[in-house]
């Protein structure tokens, strides 16, 4: 039965070897697939970054059309509400315009060509007046008047 007792703890003790050989494999192989994964995830990861800027290009560029559109169609609008307003203004300065014509016409206020007519009537007689308050010749003598209180004239 000694025999058997030695055996048995033979058998114990290349069991417990089996399972801490098992366990070393066990342990390794992990640190392997832990060691595989950081390589092969920093590899991924740049594959990531690569991917990810390519894509960030992209959007970029596609974004940087939509607002290049956006703005062209934008500045369409604003030139033609810009005619539109004008031309709007245009009829209410007509409209006012006329809205004072008529009020100051209303009011006894000659108009515009009214009085461009009347200056140039003032101009004609300013100028009939000088020729007649032209200088007399040299040889003329002028005799002037007195008018007295009684309204006779004097000499």
């Amino acid at each position: 039965m000694a025999k058997r007792g030695m055996q048995g703890d033979d058998d114990g003790a290349k069991g417990a070897d089996s399972i801490k050989d098992s366990a070393q494999q066990i342990w390794l192989a992990g640190l392997g697939a832990f060691a595989k994964a950081q390589q092969e995830g920093a590899k991924a990861f740049e594959a990531l970054v690569k991917d990810g800027s390519g894509l960030q290009k992209k959007t970029q560029q596609a974004a940087e059309e939509t607002l290049a559109q956006a703005q062209s169609r934008m500045a369409g609008f604003a030139s033609e509400f810009g005619a539109k307003a004008v031309g709007q203004w245009g009829k209410l300065e007509n409209i006012f315009e006329d809205r004072v014509a008529r009020a100051l016409e209303k009011l006894g206020m000659p108009s515009a060509t009214e009085l461009t007519a009347l200056k140039a009537r003032v101009a004609a007689l300013e100028a009939e007046l000088a020729s007649r308050k032209a200088p007399p010749a040299a040889g003329k003598k002028v005799v002037r008047r007195r008018v007295g209180r009684g309204g006779a004239a004097e000499r």
